[in-house]
């Protein structure tokens, strides 16, 4: 991903935010109407919404029998649903999942083979539609609505993705001259908080002596300017954040 941003770059002169990758929801709403959206901003109000299903894969792994539990786990934690298990030989076994395609799409071949060291094959197809709990989650700067930031999620993730945004957010993206509120919200409702402490310069430098009243004036006219810089200062979000954020992982740390 690095390399293909950064070739467009520099021999095109094309810019471009990468985002996550993602799948076609189908949206069932209440006045009878079916919509495709595969773009989190597109989704519907959720009052005009009756269901939502999601894309799923069945998927064969063909996996030597001592990494039989860590797949499974692996399986478990993107919402897989066991079908069945297969011994081929006496050494290894074919697993058979079916997946939402969403789980699948970013990092779940990459998660195989680090919890396999290598050693799963894995093979899927396409077989439908599944309903399913999801909702948007939307990231807010400094109260602005970012929408690259916006993903689909299960309900049952939902805050364990927001979470993990807003730590990678206030991770990434420099800090300013005022404090910037980094939250996750559903349906206006915030679920998640971080706040990107503002660099602080210290104005009662230059000061001699013990003039207290001179310094709490210095210190008071610092923290109203940083309050007007809070509500007219625009935030740039550097190309790597969005990088990162592709890589944001909510599952547990990786086998060994």
């Amino acid at each position: 991903m690095e390399i293909l941003q950064e070739r467009l770059d520099r021999e095109y002169n094309v810019g471009i935010i990468a985002t996550a990758p993602s799948v076609e929801y189908k949206i069932f709403k209440t006045n009878g109407e079916i919509e495709f959206v595969s773009n989190p901003t597109m989704m519907p109000d959720r009052s005009t919404i009756e269901k939502i299903e999601e894309p799923y894969i069945e998927a064969t792994v063909f996996i030597p029998n001592e990494y039989i539990g860590n797949l499974m786990e692996l399986c478990q934690s993107k919402r897989g649903i066991y079908i069945s298990l297969e011994a081929l030989d006496d050494k290894r076994s074919k697993i058979v999942y079916e997946l939402p395609l969403s789980e699948t799409i970013l990092d779940f071949f990459d998660k195989m083979k680090s919890y396999t060291k290598g050693f799963a094959s894995f093979e899927y197809e396409l077989i439908g539609y599944k309903e399913s709990d999801l909702v948007k989650v939307d990231i807010l700067l400094n109260g602005e609505k970012v929408d690259a930031f916006s993903i689909i999620a299960h309900k049952d993730k939902a805050y364990e993705h927001a979470r993990e945004l807003c730590i990678k957010l206030k991770d990434e993206i420099p800090r300013q001259n005022f404090e910037i509120p980094v939250q996750a919200t559903i349906g206006g409702k915030i679920i998640a908080r971080e706040t990107i402490k503002a660099y602080r310069k210290d104005v009662t430098a230059k000061l001699y002596g013990g003039d207290v009243t001179r310094r709490q004036k210095l210190l008071k006219k610092q923290k109203a300017g940083k309050k007007r810089m809070k509500k007219i200062g625009s935030i740039e979000v550097p190309q790597e954040a969005f990088l990162n954020i592709l890589k944001t992982n909510t599952d547990q740390k990786n086998k060994k």
